[in-house]
């Protein structure tokens, strides 16, 4: 069985890196680029295109299932996917209790899209990684032999999918910089980067684990270590999905200067950190920075409104 032709969907690759005059750089001497993955596809966004992509072909048809909490970014993606390429999809969603609700808006959009949720307790979607757990949701879901995804999408492919990121930006950046949750992409971006550029990574979650699990994704990816890359851990605002007034107006701020829409929960993260960074001499006079537009806003699906 073959994939399903991903080309017919038209992404925009590579996607268009911009210049973008802002004094709190410039008076630094610090060149920002805004490197616009968010205009890959108008739902498939950013590094979900990237991650989801090689996977998608590999699924070569089949069910495919995923994982992700009740806001996931990546269980939307998964889902619109599905749409648009004719593949069922299943949502393992983290929360049993959450069967019992309405469904946010999030998750109807999912709904919407085709998705089939199933929802488990925390305690085994903490464990959906053991063969064992895993074999019995897909059987709880009805989904056995299906394509399974990671919670985020990041594994071996979409980590060599994403190497594609850097490989746009050699020659254009000094440093690169990309939210991470999960870290698929940083491990990608930094693979394929060129002699000379460094990764710079802002977790979005708060715990300090990740550079572990880059570095286990290009063992998986690459069969080791690849590229020059590090983590600034301050900029996560509380955890995953947690904003503040601070970064709210910091983000409304931003769109006005640059005319450009800000997602909260990655790239206003991001773009905070790297304002705090220019302010505090991180990066020397004649610097230039990339940063990494990797999804915008959720637009809500009508029936949610």
């Amino acid at each position: 069985m073959t994939g399903p032709d991903l080309t017919a969907l038209r992404p925009r690759l590579p996607s268009p890196a911009q210049e973008s005059a802002d004094e709190r750089f410039t008076r630094r001497g610090v060149r920002l680029l805004l490197k616009r993955d968010d205009l890959i596809h108008p739902e498939l966004i950013g590094n979900k295109w990237r991650k989801l992509a090689p996977n998608l072909t590999a699924a070569a048809g089949r069910t495919v299932v995923t994982f992700g909490g009740a806001y996931s970014n990546h269980l939307r993606a998964t889902a619109a996917a599905g749409r648009l390429l004719g593949l069922p999809t299943v949502g393992v969603v983290r929360g049993q209790e959450l069967a019992d609700r309405p469904l946010n808006p999030s998750l109807v959009r999912c709904v919407a899209d085709g998705m089939r949720l199933h929802f488990v307790d925390r305690s085994t979607y903490r464990r959906k990684t053991e063969p064992e757990t895993l074999a019995a949701i897909l059987c709880a879901a009805g989904a056995e032999g299906a394509y399974v995804v990671p919670e985020g999408g990041s594994n071996a492919l979409a980590v060599r999918g994403c190497r594609a990121l850097g490989e746009e930006l050699r020659g254009q950046a000094d440093v690169v910089a990309v939210a991470c949750g999960t870290g698929g992409t940083m491990a990608g971006l930094a693979a394929g980067l060129g002699p000379g550029q460094r990764a710079l990574g802002v977790p979005v979650l708060k715990g300090g684990f990740l550079a572990d699990g880059i570095r286990e994704l290009q063992a998986e990816a690459f069969g080791g270590p690849r590229g020059d890359w590090r983590l600034d851990e301050r900029f996560h605002f509380g955890g995953y999905a947690r904003t503040t007034p601070e970064l709210d107006a910091f983000a409304e701020d931003f769109e006005a200067r640059h005319d450009m829409p800000v997602e909260r929960l990655y790239v206003a993260k991001l773009l905070y950190g790297l304002v705090a960074l220019v302010e505090e001499g991180a990066f020397p006079p004649g610097t230039t920075v990339a940063a990494v537009v990797t999804g915008s806003p959720f637009a809500p699906h009508p029936a949610s409104r």
